[in-house]
């Protein structure tokens, strides 16, 4: 692509950049079907004029937004040189990291493109790849590259389960573990297991449900039984790991602030050579009983600066659901914030820890 910038005559304080599509690139894939992705690029620079003319764009705005958004469409020739399709998701995500980078240089968005993070295949099945799409995301999964014991933590949508489920079928794959486990503690969200019909099986069966629907969408389904009834993949309620030692195998914790602290140090405890472990969990959506500390909660304090063990925070900007998801969770965030404030005036006191609404 050729790019060039120079001042126009009429606002001599503005810059204009001339930014030349190659012929390979047709411009409905960089400008998206009824020009869907050059909106999404005039909406987040309202002070830039765009126009999109044959094979060429140009920008005209102050230098400073104009570069930005020479800068995008770099990255998105990038992406489509892989073959990728770009996406209005990608494009949003690309500038909102580009504008973090040239707001501040020592950010991580600084040091990391976007193409690299949006092109960065982690698995593909059945002609559909899956990548991280934030920056974040893709620091998770370096992390689980690099560290026997990862924990991914935040809320709804951020991809901390589906991604690890993505890694442990990729080492699988790689021949680097014999097996897979998957556990979940068995909790009620709401309900109670009693009272549901069937066998014990039956009854947990649906806690463990989302683990068998990923699994679907990273190997051939047809597979799977088989998989399973040679243990090589085992998906299992919590209480079936005590008293085991896991060798040669990539293991994963869903759904870990409903784990009691005694429970968490047993499931870490069973780690045993040339295994891996990831613990997922949202700290905000705690189904224990009344009284009932976390484990994913008191875990962070405990073995925060231990060796080969490592934390990712994932927030409401790694959401990769509907748009609303993430603005359901920011406002119940502020919800939740405001409640502690209330709560600390009425009582002088810190709340107690929330359960899900």
């Amino acid at each position: 692509m050729v790019a060039e910038q120079s001042k126009t005559d009429a606002q001599p304080t503005q810059h204009q950049a001339r930014i030349v599509i190659p012929e390979k690139h047709p411009m409905v894939t960089v400008l998206g079907t009824g020009d869907s992705l050059l909106r999404v690029i005039e909406k987040a620079f309202p002070a830039v004029d765009i126009h999109a003319r044959g094979n060429e764009v140009t920008a005209t705005g102050e230098p400073a937004e104009t570069a930005l958004v020479q800068r995008v469409f770099d990255e998105m020739m990038l992406v489509l040189r892989t073959g990728q399709p770009l996406t209005e998701d990608t494009v949003e995500r690309s500038i909102a990291m580009l504008r973090k980078a040239a707001e501040d240089p020592n950010s991580p968005e600084a040091h990391e493109r976007p193409s690299s993070v949006f092109t960065a295949n982690i698995l593909s099945n059945r002609g559909r790849s899956i990548r991280p799409k934030t920056l974040n995301q893709q620091g998770y999964v370096d992390a689980i590259d690099r560290h026997t014991i990862v924990f991914g933590i935040g809320p709804a949508g951020t991809g901390k389960t589906y991604l690890a489920m993505a890694k442990a079928v990729q080492a699988l794959q790689a021949k680097q573990v014999n097996r897979i486990i998957l556990t979940r503690p068995a909790v009620e969200a709401g309900e109670r297991l009693g009272f549901l019909p069937g066998t014990l099986y039956e009854k947990i069966d649906p806690y463990l449900r989302p683990l068998y629907d990923a699994l679907h969408d990273m190997i051939d389904p047809d597979s799977i039984p088989r998989l399973m009834a040679a243990g090589t993949i085992e998906v299992a309620p919590l209480a079936y790991m005590r008293g085991r030692t896991l060798n040669d195998a990539f293991i994963i914790l869903d759904e870990a602030q409903n784990t009691s602290a005694e429970q968490m140090k047993m499931f870490l405890t069973r780690l045993g050579f040339n295994s891996k472990i990831v613990v997922t969990g949202d700290i905000t959506q705690i189904d224990l009983p009344g009284g009932t500390t976390s484990g994913l909660r008191v875990v962070q304090d405990i073995l925060d600066g231990v060796d080969d063990i490592h934390f990712t925070r994932l927030t409401s900007a790694d959401v990769v659901r509907h748009k609303l998801v993430g603005r359901i969770v920011d406002a119940y965030s502020r919800y939740d914030a405001q409640g502690a404030q209330s709560a600390q005036g009425a009582n002088g006191a810190a709340p107690q820890q929330s359960r899900r609404p």
